[in-house]
């Protein structure tokens, strides 16, 4: 393979190859495009609009439509995009993903292709890591937009249903992943289509895609509701955990920070609990309990994982050291973590609706997505999404020197000195900023910093609204920014003159990262766009990486070399343990990802269909055939279920008795049907007399109700499905909880896994055409005249279900209603 790229070029060179000539044509227009007025330049948006509803393609005007957003650029913000860019927004069109170097100008690259798909009319997303930055973006490149006659929208966490509305029927809009993802899954339970606040999806361009595709794509989208655990329990078991001894009472896997318990564990919870048999399926809730307080106490770190502050436990994102504000721990381990740290204890959450970001993105016709490191990760990219990874050349030659790793026996030797290394650097007036992988280890290094005098500042979780203020200083004489990793990201660093004269930007790594990825977008912060500058990262032998994942490698290599107590360690053999624990990391994590994914594929097939027919119902004013339908389904199953024939064909009194009381009690008014009209009729007759009995209540009501019961029909049928949707997820979930279990039994957990939600997604599309039909036919109406006699809605003052056995059943079904 190295000889064929050495002849050829690699995978990405030929690629590029192929897509210079575009780009060269492009900036051959620059002349015949400058010469153009404001007008006539603006006119061009006109111009192929018309042509693509002639029948040209958009790569048919590719090359004209970036000229033209070229020039606006210039125009406007006086920034015109460079061959390279032009290669990159190119490679974005053609749904790929566009590796840049941090500084290239991803931002301004975006433009290219936001424009030219936009001109379909379909809308384009353009999707960033934060708030700050969409809206950044929007105000900054929506100024080329609007000049060039496209609209511009940017959604944002505050916005309520209009604005996002408005924003999703801009051209082109700007916004979050999880804003997009959870507008898509509201949009899933509104109960009248012009609720819904997103269009189709149809092109998105992903900005930092390496962070939303790969880091964030290990936790689920969940929208949730209050639900139903007692909050009482979670002390009661946190109480329990508390009293365990590590080894004697429970284990901890390293690798997985799993908490078991071993036998004397478990004989002390049934003593705890008072039951005979802990492991006992009737003691589910116990076990997950405490499962959940075990993971709380012994897998769970305050300023690792999460962070406390003002009486509330806040999820830390372990790739960027943010808090992610609004997002809990599912499962009831937020609780846990609730109960262990003494805060008051939020009533667990029941889920409404979720979606991975994998299976969300795939919905979009297309997807693109750009950032500073993918290669390492190019076949997940590629497997996952189908998405394939093109590197483009800088603008200008890199010239940050990346330093060797200096690796100390202990951490303690390590910090020491990174710290004598900070006081040298700031001597200098070389602005420094040094990366850590949690917020203790930056307020540790602030620590020893302010014990030497170091005027430092500290970009961390605890100080993120700060975020791009402190990080648009960082590339000053003198300055110090310790940052948790990728911390800033999106903000460029930039060099003053005085400051490149000093050496240009030093990164200090205070520890190899989980991901190389990570490690490269730290280093990447300094040397941008040809600036000088310099990396190095600094290890030891008790950093996290190397204890969790290549403890047995390590004890191996101690076992033969010696090592000095001070100064650093330069040993290969000790060096390629990161290099090892990276690469097993990298791979336990894409194995996690994967094993999400295959779990939510079974969902999304259910999901899909369950959102395609809810949609269906909503863009339907007249459901009746669909209601006909599950009347006879309904009518014919429930009637078999109660009925068996003798040898004779004939049915049993008591079987017909307890039919008619059961079809009486639930679908009819009572007196519907006598048993002797029955007693001589076969199985098949009074499956058949029930049904017609049935058209016959539901042909009265819409002969009394008209357009009335249309309306309340689809409103029950969505109020059913959104009910019985949220009792399968839950079901759902306590499968993917269970089905593990079943390796012990020699069997693939995720083959049973499709096997049983398969049955169940059965089981919940009867019970809505059950509880619909229940619903429909027991309808009573009262109509009032109201101020506004055109409002259908408006006309229907109460609609009662007849039935006291059924009522409860009405009120869950109520209290659902999104």
């Amino acid at each position: 393979m190295d000889i064929i790229d050495k002849i050829f070029g690699n995978y990405s060179e030929r690629q590029v190859k192929k897509i210079i000539p575009i780009a060269e044509k492009i900036m051959s227009l620059d002349e015949e495009y400058g010469k153009l007025t404001d007008e006539e330049l603006k006119n061009k948006t006109i111009e192929f609009k018309e042509k693509i509803s002639q029948g040209k393609t958009l790569d048919d005007i590719l090359i004209d439509a970036f000229a033209t957003v070229r020039e606006a650029s210039w125009r406007i913000l006086k920034m015109k995009h460079y061959k390279e860019q032009l290669i990159g927004g190119i490679v974005l069109h053609q749904g790929r993903i566009a590796e840049m170097k941090t500084g290239e100008g991803k931002t301004l690259v975006a433009t290219l292709p936001a424009y030219l798909n936009a001109l379909e009319g379909k809308g384009v997303h353009v999707i960033t890591v934060n708030d700050y930055l969409a809206e950044r973006d929007k105000e900054e490149m929506g100024q080329v937009y609007e000049f060039l006659g496209l609209t511009t929208g940017v959604v944002l966490n505050q916005m309520q249903a209009p604005e996002r509305r408005a924003a999703y029927n801009s051209d082109i809009t700007y916004g979050t992943n999880s804003e997009y993802g959870f507008d898509y899954l509201r949009d899933n339970m509104v109960v009248r289509k012009e609720e819904k606040v997103q269009r189709p999806l149809h092109f998105a361009i992903v900005d930092e895609v390496d962070s939303i595709f790969v880091d964030e794509a290990r936790t689920p989208l969940i929208i949730s509701g209050e639900g139903k655990e007692s909050t009482e329990f979670y002390k009661i078991a946190d109480h329990f955990a508390k009293t365990l001894i590590l080894e004697e009472d429970y284990t901890i896997d390293e690798k997985t920070k799993a908490v078991i318990l071993s036998e004397q564990g478990v004989e002390k919870a049934e003593i705890y609990y008072g039951v005979e048999n802990f492991a006992d399926d009737v003691n589910l809730s116990l076990q997950h309990h405490t499962v959940q307080a075990l993971k709380a106490n012994y897998g769970m770190k305050n300023s690792v994982d999460y962070i406390v502050r003002d009486g509330e436990i806040l999820i830390v994102d372990s790739f960027t050291g943010r808090v992610m504000d609004g997002r809990r721990f599912s499962d009831g381990l937020h609780q846990a973590i609730e109960a262990k740290e003494e805060v008051d204890i939020k009533e667990e959450n029941q889920t409404l609706a979720t979606i991975t970001y994998q299976n969300y993105f795939k919905i979009y016709n297309k997807i693109s997505g750009m950032t500073g490191t993918a290669q390492t990760e190019e076949e997940e990219f590629r497997e996952v999404y189908g998405l394939d990874v093109v590197v483009i050349p800088t603008h200008k030659p890199i010239k940050r020197i990346d330093r060797d790793d200096l690796m100390y026996k202990t951490e303690m030797d390590k910090f020491k000195a990174i710290v004598n290394d900070i006081v040298e650097t700031h001597k200098k007036g070389q602005p420094t900023l040094v990366g850590t992988t949690s917020i203790e280890k930056s307020e540790l290094i602030s620590f020893m910093l302010k014990r030497r005098g170091v005027p430092h500042q500290v970009l961390n979780a605890k100080h993120h609204k700060k975020e791009a203020e402190i990080v648009s200083h960082a590339g000053e004489v003198g300055a110090v920014t310790i940052a948790t990793n990728m911390a800033g990201r999106g903000t460029d660093i930039k060099l003053t003159k005085e400051a490149e004269e000093r050496g240009g930007l030093k990164v200090i790594g205070t520890e190899r990262h989980e991901s190389r990825r990570i490690d490269n977008q730290l280093r990447g912060r300094s040397g941008r766009q040809g600036d000088v500058g310099e990396s190095i990262f600094y290890i030891s032998l008790e950093d996290e990486i190397i204890k969790r994942f290549a403890p047995e490698r390590l004890e191996n290599v101690m076992s033969k070399v010696k090592i000095e107590e001070e100064g650093p360690i330069q040993i290969k053999k000790v060096t390629d343990l990161i290099k090892h624990a990276q690469k097993n990391v990298e791979a336990n994590n894409f194995e996690t990802r994967k094993n999400v994914l295959k779990y939510d594929d079974v969902m999304n097939k259910q999901r899909i269909i369950v959102y395609k027919q809810r949609n269906e119902v909503l863009d339907k004013e007249d459901i009746s055939k669909n209601i006909l339908y599950m009347i006879k389904e309904v009518m014919y199953k429930e009637t078999e279920i109660h009925l068996t024939e003798d040898k004779n064909k004939k049915l049993s009194e008591k079987d017909l008795e307890n039919l008619i009381k059961y079809m009486e009690g639930t679908f009819f008014q009572v007196n519907t049907f006598k048993i002797e009209g029955f007693k001589n009729m076969t199985k098949a007759e009074v499956q058949e007399s029930i049904y017609k009995a049935a058209c016959e209540v539901y042909s009265e009501k819409e002969e009394i109700l008209k357009d009335n019961l249309r309306i309340m029909e689809r409103s029950i049928l969505l109020k059913v499905v959104d009910y019985r949707w949220i009792d399968h997820l839950e079901n759902m979930e306590n499968l993917k909880q269970y089905i593990n279990l079943q390796s012990y039994n020699q069997k693939d957990p995720s083959q049973m896994y499709q096997l049983m939600s398969s049955d169940m997604f059965d089981e919940m599309i009867y019970n809505i055409k059950l509880d619909t039909i229940k619903y429909v036919l027991k309808i009573e109406i009262k109509l009032f005249k109201t101020a506004n006699p055109e409002s259908k809605e408006e006309n229907l003052e109460e609609i009662k279900i007849d039935s006291s056995k059924e009522q409860s059943s009405k009120d869950e079904v109520e209290s659902k209603e999104i």
